[in-house]
């Protein structure tokens, strides 16, 4: 069974559809990239997913159950959580404070400090800039401190919207490398990325939107290959 199904979502704002008869799934382990140009719904995608915008047609369904009405904060509970574009962290908190918010609704501490450990060594970083305000970070930091925010929610899947976006090159492949460690702990990625490429590499499967609608589909590998994929989407 697969861990998230979206099924034929129709979304709009006011009378523009965003997305059209939308399908796309994550099972247990997997990486799963969705690409595509701006204004395409990628975005959008993750919106509804976590409950900010709610479908006119058709169903989502996390463990099987049926989330397609469901409020942002029960989506959280559940162990849906996003790690957003542009990192909307608290700017005037501590880098601290900004990852205790990630486990605002956990109770159990010892397993909150048993996550706020992973998050050091995925991001050792954050250790040393665990006092300083949030809004004085680099960006690459900032989009640490975002993952990590969304890592101490303790997530059965894990969404990233343009993790890389305004990174240079070097933090670029840094956060796709702790994406794939992410994964390879055992937590499920829905990644959302301009960069293509870089997200087709780490995905084991993807989809591509254009003006709301899934184009094509494959293994990560079979979409880096693609002749469309390339010309469109990876410069070639």
């Amino acid at each position: 069974m697969a861990l998230l199904e979206v099924e034929r979502i129709d979304v709009f704002y006011g009378r523009v559809q965003a997305l059209h008869g939308e399908s796309l799934q994550v099972d247990q382990g997997e990486v799963v990239a969705l690409i595509g140009s701006n204004g395409a719904g990628k975005t959008t995608t993750l919106r509804t997913i976590s409950g900010l915008q709610h479908p006119a047609r058709g169903t989502i369904k996390f463990n099987g159950k049926d989330i397609t009405r469901s409020e942002p904060q029960d989506i959280v509970n559940m162990g849906i959580c996003q790690s957003p574009e542009g990192r909307r962290l608290f700017a005037r908190m501590t880098v601290l404070d900004n990852l205790r918010m990630g486990a605002y609704t956990r109770r159990n501490q010892a397993e909150i400090k048993q996550d706020m450990d992973r998050v050091f060594e995925l991001f050792p970083r954050l250790k040393e800039r665990l006092n300083q305000v949030a809004g004085t970070l680099s960006g690459g930091e900032q989009q640490m401190c975002a993952m990590g925010r969304a890592l101490m929610a303790k997530p059965k899947l894990l969404m990233l919207d343009e993790p890389s976006l305004g990174l240079a090159p070097i933090l670029v492949e840094t956060i796709f490398q702790i994406v794939r460690e992410i994964n390879a702990q055992g937590t499920p990625v829905l990644l959302v990325e301009q960069n293509a490429t870089k997200a087709l590499e780490v995905a084991h499967r993807g989809y591509v939107l254009e003006t709301g609608n899934i184009v094509q589909t494959g293994t990560g590998k079979e979409l880096l290959a693609s002749k469309e994929v390339q010309t469109a989407y990876l410069g070639m």
